[in-house]
């Protein structure tokens, strides 16, 4: 059955785009017979021998469903109720979960601004006070995001500097690794240089947004420093029956390194809109292109014109700023047709 163009593309996110070819001929290999529930399938244990060469010996890997479901079971487990979390005023985790890290978990953000979505120490000690005192939420951890919500991406000394500034402080790092692999082929670094030989304590490893069907996981890089992740990923409806479709998709995207090809891909379809763009008269720049994302400012009837071809969201619709998303499965002719449209629109 198809409902659907199969040719039509948007910029409105990664979400809107398909599943990797690789990743649905990796679930139907994973599928047939019986394999044990729960994560005790021959699928899950390879994707921790995987985790392990990827991230270090110490590693741990927990496959759940979603990214808000990663970020609030990791978090939880980083923390004891009391615990409050440092983010970025533009983190997914106050954005984007409905505060499910305060409703589920009972967790308090502490928002602090950034430029460029980028937490720095600076912005952190903002909030980073008031241990001991009763009548405050005690500032635990920080949470960063990598790729950042504003399209940027940390370098591997951004983080140890953030790292650094939590750790001698007593506080935990999270990161929020829902575009992981975009920051790995910006980078071109493997995954270890910019998380666990840095500092991070705990990883949310997204999927779902590089071809993955409802895969996500909780990568621990610091075993001493979480409490509970196995009860607690149950307890918040994270716990897949049949999981080995989940560690299959996962194992998918680090085989012969699809997942950073793919997301280089999407990035590099980033930059080629952006280049197009640059000298377009009406089109400015909110941040950096790093990764996947193009942020742009432009007339809002243009914005509104446009969209009646390719859909994408306004970002701040007071700064007339919108974001456009490129994908793994975006092409140089739909980025050239989209310039076409901008174009066309602020013309007319």
């Amino acid at each position: 059955m198809h409902l659907h163009d199969r040719d039509h593309r948007t910029f409105a996110s990664d979400n809107y785009a398909g599943v990797l070819p690789e990743v649905l001929a990796a679930i139907a290999d994973a599928n047939g017979g019986h394999q044990i529930a729960y994560g005790e399938d021959v699928y899950t244990a390879k994707l921790g021998e995987v985790i392990r060469a990827e991230f270090g010996e110490q590693a741990e890997v927990f496959p759940v469903f979603n990214g808000t479901g990663a970020n609030v079971t990791a978090l939880t487990a980083l923390l004891p109720r009391w615990g409050a979390i440092i983010a970025t005023g533009s983190a997914h985790i106050h954005t984007d979960e409905a505060g499910a890290p305060e409703r589920v978990s009972g967790l308090k953000l502490l928002v602090v601004p950034a430029e460029h979505g980028k937490l720095t120490p600076a912005a952190a000690e903002t909030e980073a006070w008031g241990w001991g005192d009763e009548h405050r939420p005690q500032p635990l951890a920080v949470s960063i995001t990598q790729s950042t919500e504003l399209g940027t991406v940390y370098t591997p000394d951004e983080v140890r500097a953030i790292a650094d500034f939590a750790h001698e402080r007593g506080m935990a790092v999270h990161m929020d690794g829902a575009r992981l692999w975009n920051a790995a082929a910006a980078l071109g670094l493997p995954f270890s240089a910019f998380t666990k030989d840095v500092g991070v304590d705990v990883l949310s490893l997204g999927g779902t947004k590089n071809g993955l069907l409802g895969a996500e996981a909780i990568v621990v890089l610091a075993p001493e420093r979480v409490d509970g992740l196995q009860f607690l990923r149950k307890m918040n409806m994270q716990l897949a029956s049949k999981m080995r479709f989940a560690s299959a998709q996962l194992l998918a995207l680090f085989e012969d390194g699809l997942g950073v090809r793919t997301a280089a891909h999407a990035n590099a379809m980033a930059a080629r809109l952006r280049t197009a763009l640059e000298q377009v008269e009406g089109v400015a720049f909110s941040h950096p292109t790093q990764a996947n994302a193009v942020f742009a400012e432009l007339d809002l009837d243009a914005a509104d014109r446009v969209r009646e071809r390719y859909r994408f969201y306004d970002w701040d619709r007071a700064k007339r700023q919108v974001r456009w998303m490129c994908a793994f499965d975006t092409t140089e002719a739909d980025v050239d047709g989209f310039v076409t449209a901008v174009r066309e629109a602020l013309a007319s």
